[in-house]
């Protein structure tokens, strides 16, 4: 079962920021998620929300984001920053325009980045679709709240058998349903170590944790 730290490792440091991705890299977590919105200058930055001290992303310019919060990252500086130590998965937040981060991972990757260390994941069917097509090497997992229905239906759309939900609407029978079938289940966010190993015994793939460092003793499932 794999670990993955929540916003870099939220629970270690500030949500976002190199801090908290180099938090999670040193906790040995498996991979790395971190959000992305486009500010209004089309700049990708790590921030989840749709807000920012008050401004809102998508409507505020980068240098304005920036002075608000100076430790605020652009998706270029996180992925220089980890430099394929660890893969990391882009959560791109729905309604956000995909063209802006499609030309920073084109760019990240002509400079000596590696497709199989990146992720795309989303909410959204139609910013994961328009990722897929752009970038069809990079893996694609869709994220869902609490359809499993709905998100089978999505992978297989997408062609991907990566499925992300949340871990209040897992139970057991389902998680190993899952996994009989073929897919690659994450559950998010979950921080409660004893639960993911149990979970593990029935097939569940990874854990979207805020604490990494809670989760080096459970156990592996082969």
């Amino acid at each position: 079962m794999k670990i993955i730290g929540h916003r870099g490792a939220r629970g270690l440091a500030p949500e976002n920021t190199l801090a908290a991705i180099e938090a999670g890299i040193k906790a040995g977590a498996d991979e790395i998620e971190v959000d992305v919105r486009v500010t209004k200058d089309g700049i990708p930055v790590l921030w989840h929300d749709k807000t920012l001290q008050g401004q809102t992303v998508a409507q505020s310019v980068y240098a304005d984001l920036k002075t608000a919060k100076p430790d605020l990252v652009t998706l270029s500086e996180a992925l220089h920053h980890i430099a394929s130590r660890t893969p990391v998965i882009l959560e791109v937040k729905p309604d956000e325009p995909v063209a802006p981060i499609i030309a920073v991972v084109k760019k990240y990757l002509g400079s000596g980045g590696h497709a199989s260390d990146l992720r795309f994941g989303s909410f959204s069917q139609k910013t994961l679709l328009g990722l897929h097509k752009a970038m069809p090497t990079i893996r694609t997992i869709v994220i869902e709240r609490w359809s499993g229905v709905r998100a089978a239906w999505r992978a297989h759309q997408l062609g991907t058998k990566y499925i992300c939900m949340n871990y209040k609407f897992l139970w057991w029978g389902f998680i190993k349903s899952m996994a009989n079938s073929g897919y690659k289940l994450s559950a998010y966010t979950l921080n409660k170590p004893q639960k993911a190993k149990r979970w593990a015994k029935y097939g569940l793939y990874a854990v979207v944790t805020d604490v990494p460092t809670d989760f080096q003793y459970t156990e592996v499932v082969p």
